[in-house]
């Protein structure tokens, strides 16, 4: 039952303490300070750190797209999620059937003056053209490494991308357990989650009175606060609350306070939008792995479940639009002030704060209108719930013998 970018290369400006060096490809100023994050380049005075201009991007998508395909060429999602990538992180156009070919190490030396930073998203950007294909060709996991080594890149998921390819599609499973950004249980996580029996990252909590009793805190909050939206954005789609039986994992709940604030609804187009958003608002680039989690579920379906409670379900990059919001996605993560590790974050902080509030607060920018034309929705808009959820709702209403109130689209909430 499937319930359910930082400064690297994107179109950005100086905020908080992060450099957009004009594109969702960059670098914090942490990263910038440290020279052994430059490939080939000697001095600090030779980082390049102006937004990519259009020949560069040129550059960069050449070898994206050398990465992420074979001799067969581009797929037809591939040939639209390129360019919209390009165009949502660079502001840049890209015509595919115009760009040379390019090799590795000659890739390499065209990105010599970019930092670290810059250069794991670019291998990101791969990784995610590459991700969407099923079945990945070996040839194409072989150019990933080939590429990444060339920019003294490491990613774990590359190691995901080889197993795909090789047809080992349980260890893959196993790697991203063991090797994703949530690889192993953080006891200092548990504070955020504000519960103390957590076997897992995505484990279920559903014997915790405490932890449900200070969910059902959120319902006594003002309409217009963030934690209310969240009380309603549960209770509109009949999910029960974390310390419940047959509540989602308390880590996956975190995720939700996402929805309410960056403004997606619960489809499951929604929810690549959501965890694209969050993987780009963090610097942390092992973020990444949980935007390659979602894809890997819900397009491709090399992964048979994830996060606790998210089942396989194909296909859902490839609607319509979706190249467009994806790409949305990542840049308003990606723009964000400072870094955000939205799953490791004490919602109920700011619970009370109203909705406006924190989303100024952390420099939440507005969807592009080409990505709302595309169908991106939120919450309590037409389209952002699903009639499944909506049945749920229903039933949990009965069964806790209160008047079920029917969702309807409420602008004003998003």
């Amino acid at each position: 039952m499937a319930r359910r970018a930082r400064n690297d290369y994107a179109v950005g400006e100086m905020t908080g303490r992060r450099i957009e060096f004009g594109s969702i490809m960059g670098a914090s100023a942490a990263a910038v300070d440290n020279v052994g994050d430059l490939v080939g380049v000697d001095r600090m005075d030779d980082v390049l750190l102006t937004p990519p201009d259009a020949a560069e991007v040129a550059l960069l998508a050449s070898g994206v797209v050398a990465a992420a395909s074979d001799a067969d060429g581009l797929t037809p999602l591939q040939q639209l999620l390129i360019p919209s990538l390009f165009l949502s992180m660079t502001g840049h156009r890209v015509e595919l059937d115009t760009l040379p070919p390019v090799d590795a190490e000659t890739f390499a030396v065209g990105l010599a003056r970019r930092n670290r930073i810059f250069r794991e998203r670019i291998v990101q950007t791969m990784l995610l053209s590459a991700l969407v294909v099923r079945p990945l060709p070996p040839a194409v996991a072989t150019k990933l490494r080939e590429f990444a080594d060339a920019l003294e890149v490491d990613d774990d998921m590359i190691a995901v991308a080889q197993k795909y390819a090789e047809g080992a599609i349980e260890l893959a499973a196993v790697d991203f357990d063991r090797n994703g950004y949530l690889g192993g249980l953080d006891p200092s996580r548990l504070t955020a989650l504000h519960t103390e029996s957590l076997d897992s990252s995505w484990g279920q909590v559903s014997d915790d009175p405490a932890l449900a009793a200070r969910w059902a805190t959120l319902r006594e909050l003002p309409v217009g606060t963030l934690g209310r939206g969240v009380a309603d954005f549960y209770a509109d789609r009949g999910f029960v609350t974390p310390g419940l039986p047959g509540s989602a994992p308390p880590l996956l709940a975190q995720h939700d306070w996402v929805h309410v604030l960056a403004g997606y609804g619960t489809t499951l187009e929604n929810e690549i939008e959501v965890f694209a958003f969050m993987a780009r608002a963090n610097d942390d680039p092992r973020a990444f792995s949980l935007l390659a989690m979602v894809i890997s579920l819900f397009e491709t379906g090399y992964l048979h479940a994830g996060a606790g409670l998210f089942e396989a379900n194909q296909g859902h990059l490839s609607t319509a639009g979706m190249a467009t919001r994806l790409g949305d996605a990542m840049r308003r993560g990606a723009l964000t002030h400072g870094s955000h590790d939205f799953l490791d974050l004490d919602w109920f902080t700011l619970a009370d704060r109203p909705i406006a509030v924190v989303r100024n607060e952390i420099g939440l920018t507005a969807k592009a209108p080409e990505a709302v034309a595309a169908g991106s929705v939120g919450a309590w808009e037409a389209g952002g719930i699903t009639p499944y959820q909506l049945h749920s709702a229903a039933v949990a209403a009965e069964a806790e013998g209160r008047i079920y109130v029917p969702w309807h689209p409420d602008p004003t909430r998003d």
